[in-house]
């Protein structure tokens, strides 16, 4: 696992390189479920990224993953109400729909049919190994769904589709990357006789650190431990202010024996131009109280414009609609090429 792991990250480093001098040369992937409103980790781990390869040239389809929020509930929820959400924090962001193709799984027939040759690829042992599969079917004590164990394949129509050669992930999301390899190399190896009909596609690894929950935990919208973007500022102080920290005085930088109170520096830290030891030199014998402080300060500054941005593309559902509307026909357009070059290569062109 370590050689996988080193070779995934000496990949990453090649890539990022790549993209430095010729961003024009790659397409990028990434994307999200609607399953509620996005957060802080969110962007600060991956919204701010995605913004920055789009700038520099790449070639970006961000996805709004519809299909996969039933791969371990019961009912799609507020999913309409979600993806609108989730889009105008996009706009909001600064994800630009004239620059990035932004676009839903369920809007995008093909992309999903490209999964019934990618399953004959992979073993039943391969799906049930993926470290998501089995989080996520421990977490939710419901039995195994086929669309939560095929869930690694459907991320790999997501990502061949549209033939990325870039995927945006934290550590923890290289298996999917490397799945996602497997299904490639034997796609062109057993039908295509070995023609490179799909790019392996590379991690780009994220190395910031973990943002974690205000309690302490991995932040998630089902925990109810996030700072929500769309928050107003008054709501973002008082879950801050629940934020477990500890009962030392002298605020320092240390991770591994505060965690906690390491978490809340690296937050202000990614709204501010400063690192995290250098915030907890200022705050001194402050305490957890001008930890906190400093904090909501830091978010709120940091995410004023975001949230005003976000206001307006909110209050204008219809013109969110249509902006969806056209991702999706582009994103179309490209999965239907995608699927008759496998057709034919499948020898199924008829």
């Amino acid at each position: 696992m370590t050689t996988t792991v080193d070779a995934a990250m000496s990949r990453s480093r090649e890539i990022s390189a790549s993209i430095a001098t010729h961003p024009s040369r790659h397409r990028m992937l990434t994307g999200d479920r609607p399953t509620g409103d996005l957060h802080v980790g969110h962007y600060l781990s991956s919204l701010r990224n995605r913004v920055t390869l789009q700038e520099q040239g790449v070639d970006s389809f961000v996805l709004i993953a519809d299909y996969q929020v039933i791969t371990d509930r019961d009912s799609v929820g507020q999913i309409k109400a979600n993806t609108l959400s989730l889009l105008a924090d996009y706009l909001a962001a600064g994800i630009d729909p004239d620059r990035s193709t932004i676009f839903a799984h369920s809007a995008v027939p093909a992309l999903n049919q490209l999964m019934l040759p990618f399953l004959s690829l992979v073993t039943q042992a391969e799906l049930q190994r993926n470290p998501t599969v089995k989080d996520e079917l421990k977490a939710s004590q419901r039995p195994l769904s086929g669309l939560l164990l095929t869930y690694p394949v459907h991320q790999a129509a997501d990502i061949l589709f549209c033939k990325a050669d870039v995927v945006p992930v934290g550590r923890d999301q290289l298996p999917h990357v490397e799945q996602t390899r497997v299904v490639a190399r034997r796609f062109n190896t057993r039908f295509a006789n070995g023609a490179q009909v799909f790019p392996e596609p590379t991690a780009l690894v994220n190395d910031q650190q973990l943002i974690l929950g205000v309690d302490g935990q991995k932040m998630s919208k089902s925990r109810g431990n996030v700072i929500r973007l769309r928050a107003t500022p008054d709501e973002t102080a008082a879950i801050i202010r629940k934020a477990r920290t500890d009962s030392e005085a002298v605020i320092t930088y240390e991770p591994e024996r505060r965690p906690e109170v390491a978490n809340l520096l690296n937050i202000a830290s990614g709204f501010m131009a400063a690192a995290p030891e250098e915030l907890a030199a200022t705050l001194g014998t402050g305490g957890g109280r001008a930890l906190k402080e400093l904090v909501t300060e830091a978010v709120n500054d940091g995410l004023r414009e975001h949230r005003e941005r976000r206001r307006r593309y909110a209050a204008d559902p219809a013109q969110l609609t249509q902006i969806l509307r056209a991702g999706n026909a582009r994103a179309a357009s490209v999965a239907d090429n995608t699927l008759a070059e496998v057709r034919q290569v499948m020898a199924m062109d008829y």
